[in-house]
């Protein structure tokens, strides 16, 4: 089974993801974010969801994302894509240039094959970006593109899409 778990900022998408999880007596955490090591807002953040997760669930912090799939032995949660999709942005300068395009779309490829190849129980978190404005930056723009066709791909090949609003779910 495998369920992508999509939403706002502060929905309860994570909180949800974990509770899909919570009865697995052993979890893989993959946090394939970027480092921010000098925010401390964004340390906070993390701090708080280390807080929440189970004591025995492993962590594997790595923005190997397809990788790390290959090598997971039971049930794992991702969180979050958008951070991934983030690092991977920021890995190859996409922000503020171009020619990085096939290089990202080869690294979601992989991404999307090393998940629907996975035999285990996965659930994955992002941020749902289709429901706000067409940004006025080229950065805004770029991201949501691109979250939005990864979140296209990862739902495509999941058992079930739930949407969190307001800490309410909603099976797509």
């Amino acid at each position: 089974m495998k369920t992508l778990v999509t939403g706002g900022i502060r929905s309860g998408k994570s909180r949800c993801a974990e509770e899909l999880l919570a009865g697995s007596a052993e979890v893989t955490y993959i946090a394939p974010g970027p480092h921010w090591p000098d925010d401390h807002e964004w340390r906070a953040r993390v701090a708080a969801h280390r807080i929440r997760r189970p004591a025995h669930w492993q962590t594997i912090e790595d923005r190997d994302l397809a990788g790390v799939l290959t090598r997971v032995t039971g049930p794992a949660l991702i969180d979050c894509l958008n951070t991934w999709l983030t690092g991977q942005l920021d890995d190859l300068d996409g922000w503020a240039t171009t020619g990085w395009e096939a290089e990202l779309g080869d690294r979601i490829d992989a991404a999307v094959a090393a998940w629907d190849a996975s035999p285990h129980r996965l659930v994955a978190v992002t941020n749902e970006v289709g429901l706000g404005l067409v940004s006025e930056h080229r950065s805004g723009r770029v991201f949501a593109d691109w979250l939005g066709l990864l979140n296209q791909r990862i739902a495509d090949v999941c058992d079930e899409v739930i949407l969190v609003v307001a800490g309410r779910r909603l099976r797509l």
